[in-house]
């Protein structure tokens, strides 16, 4: 241990433990500050790479009209073309609590118009007055190619 200190002395760097439980402990010599830079440069790279996705919401009502429902699917296919996860919300007003059913039709309407684009990651829920389900985009296979 004491040699490798004069040495690392003598050429002006660190010694640096790499691995102290190991049987010697194995040390290297070495700038320290700048391993810890290269260290810090490399996560930042690596962040950089990392694709963030976002989960965006549409809200829609049991009654909605059809150019309406259009604008808003547009949307929706907007923010799954760009990577994003989309919550499709249908929110109930006071008697529309009685029928359910109809948000539900709306969101499956959704996913029907959706098909290939979208995949509904599970069954859609209530909560409160809000019928939501989470939609996300459809992930294609980088390996596979139509024959031609």
């Amino acid at each position: 241990m004491s040699d490798a200190l004069q040495k690392a002395r003598e050429a002006a760097l660190d010694l640096v433990e790499i691995a102290p439980t190991a049987q010697p402990p194995v040390c290297r010599i070495m700038n320290f500050g700048k391993f810890i830079y290269q260290q810090k440069k490399k996560q930042q790279d690596s962040k950089k790479k990392q694709k963030t996705t976002q989960v965006k919401e549409v809200k829609f009502r049991p009654n909605i009209d059809d150019h309406d429902y259009e604008f808003k699917m547009k949307n929706i296919e907007k923010f799954l073309a760009h990577g994003d996860k989309v919550k499709a919300t249908v929110q109930f007003r006071g008697r529309e609590m009685a029928r359910r059913e109809n948000g539900q039709k709306v969101l499956d309407r959704l996913l029907t118009d959706l098909s290939g684009k979208a995949v509904a990651e599970s069954r859609s829920e209530m909560l409160g007055n809000r019928l939501y389900q989470i939609l996300s985009p459809v992930r294609h296979e980088k390996g596979t190619k139509a024959a031609g």
